[in-house]
């Protein structure tokens, strides 16, 4: 187990993060919304009660890099965590296909890349260490237009977590072996917003990013 007695985890995103956390900060007993953040801490308390560690949910509806790097001091440097976990992306991709004409809300590869880039190295050395998840879609064709951008993402994430030595989730990964038996409607109805199978999905890849022990 990565994270050692008395750590504080602070995990930021999107709306996947999200899921309905308390404000201003997700924190202590039912703030930490109904998604895989949630049942990280389930997880973690459950298995390692001893440990008490601490987990906040900062996740924002709706978020893209760009917001990320806006609240970045606050929801994530001033928290003082141990650890911070990142998963963002989705509404970057997705703002390109559902909103193509309002192109000031698109955040294209190269911003994305250098957003994110920065707000890792910035943080590196006032914690412990960070945990990169990748962005998802839940479409099993690869060479959907959506879900082939997403996946180009998502390797940003794959490649700066082996350049900083960070752990990693691969998200898609989890939904792609779901998805050999599920469509994905099954999962998620718009194939961004997983159910509660989705988001244990998530949640177990997480865990076994951080050693968990099942």
């Amino acid at each position: 187990m990565k994270l050692k007695t008395g750590e504080k985890l602070v995990m930021i995103g999107d709306s996947i993060t999200d899921c309905g956390r308390s404000r201003p900060i997700g924190e202590g007993s039912g703030a930490l919304g109904n998604g895989y953040v949630s049942l990280v801490d389930s997880l973690l308390g459950a298995v390692y009660p001893e440990l008490k560690l601490k987990i906040v949910n900062v996740g924002t509806s709706g978020n893209t890099v760009r917001d990320l790097k806006a609240r970045w001091t606050t929801d994530v440097i001033d928290l003082k965590p141990d650890w911070v976990s990142v998963m963002i992306g989705i509404n970057d991709v997705w703002r390109q296909f559902d909103s193509p004409l309002q192109k000031e809300r698109h955040v294209e590869l190269e911003e994305y890349k250098e957003t994110i880039t920065n707000l890792v190295e910035q943080t590196q050395p006032n914690v412990t260490g960070m945990i990169l998840m990748t962005p998802f879609y839940i479409e099993p064709n690869a060479s959907d237009p959506m879900r082939a951008m997403m996946d180009r993402y998502s390797e940003v994430v794959r490649e700066l977590a082996l350049q900083r030595n960070t752990l990693f989730v691969d998200t898609q990964a989890a939904f792609n072996y779901l998805m050999e038996y599920s469509y994905p409607a099954a999962i998620a109805w718009d194939r961004v917003h997983p159910n509660q199978i989705g988001h244990l999905a998530i949640a177990r890849a997480f865990v076994d990013a951080i050693g968990f022990a099942w």
